[in-house]
């Protein structure tokens, strides 16, 4: 019943943080790792850690249709039988590194069990985006406490969203790829995950500082903005432009959210301006994401750090 149903992961390119105080975010599917469902015969520790996490969802999905809820109708019991007859994420996106790992199992779990499904031919034709992101926010925020909802949005409809402000998303084109290009949007292994939940209640509690919540909501989302606006444009020197000031600011800012064996080549990529970092997700661990406009310069310089490259510039 699930074959060919492959969930990918994503990468939230710019908006990190801002989405929660309602600025713009471009996030895009990342086909390098991706889930599946499956049913198990023998299983191995991954797959029944898989299992039992899968049920302690499915207990948090029947604790809210008992309270009245529940963002959609759901066949529960169907996925409780499935879950006795040993349900798993068969699943290559790492978990804690920022790209969409509990997203891509929320946008599975909506997939095969939801009734009455947003598909992405409804998306398409009509304006309920802003709903299908809200159900799949209310699912998430079991991972995370609180959830945008961009994350399962994005592993679900398998296409590039734009968040303009406060319920105001749709799909986007992102510029093709300059296969032969220099340059390069690139990840960097932390070499460990991080907590969301953790990160984002540090965020949410130095949100009541009036300094931090008007830094959010100047510099950062105007930083912030001015990238996504460059990149959509394909304005390479104003995207870098920004990158920089983005990426000084997050070092300036949310340096708890920054691996601390990173930060000496974060200020690197700032000094020299030969690449730029900044978080990928939540942070405190898992991926960083950076900016080069050459790679092969960036790679020796990183040479102690394998990087992999998502998008050529």
């Amino acid at each position: 019943m699930f074959k060919d149903s492959l969930y990918y992961a994503k990468i939230l390119l710019f908006g990190e943080y801002g989405i929660i105080e309602d600025s713009m975010g471009l996030s895009m599917p990342y086909h390098f790792f991706k889930g599946a469902f499956a049913f198990y015969e023998n299983p191995d520790a991954i797959q029944t850690k898989s299992n039992q996490d899968i049920r302690t969802f499915y207990n948090y999905l029947v604790t809210l249709k008992d309270q009245s809820n529940l963002p959609c109708s759901m066949q529960l019991e169907k996925l409780g039988r499935h879950i006795n007859q040993g349900l798993y994420f068969d699943s290559s996106i790492p978990q804690g590194f920022g790209v969409g790992s509990s997203g891509a199992l929320v946008a599975g779990i909506y997939s095969h069990y939801a009734e009455n499904l947003i598909t992405q031919e409804t998306v398409m034709k009509g304006n309920n985006l802003s709903d299908l992101k809200h159900i799949l926010s209310k699912l998430e925020s079991f991972f995370h406490g609180k959830s945008s909802g961009l994350d399962p949005l994005i592993c679900y409809l398998n296409l590039p969203i734009l968040i303009k402000g406060k319920g105001d998303l749709g799909t986007v084109g992102i510029p093709i790829e300059n296969s032969s290009g220099k340059g390069a949007i690139f990840l960097l292994n932390s070499g460990s995950p991080g907590k969301t939940q953790n990160m984002v209640s540090i965020f949410l509690n130095r949100l009541k500082e009036d300094g931090f919540r008007n830094m959010v909501k100047t510099r950062l989302n105007k930083r912030n903005e001015a990238c996504v606006q460059s990149f959509l444009t394909g304005d390479s020197a104003q995207l870098f432009f920004n990158l920089k000031g983005l990426s000084q600011l997050l070092f300036d800012n949310f340096r708890p959210m920054i691996p601390d064996h990173f930060e000496d080549i974060w200020m690197q990529g700032l000094r020299t301006d030969a690449y730029y970092l900044k978080l990928c997700g939540s942070g405190g661990g898992g991926f960083v994401l950076g900016f080069t406009k050459d790679l092969a310069a960036t790679e020796s310089m990183l040479k102690d750090h394998k990087l992999q490259v998502i998008y050529k510039l």
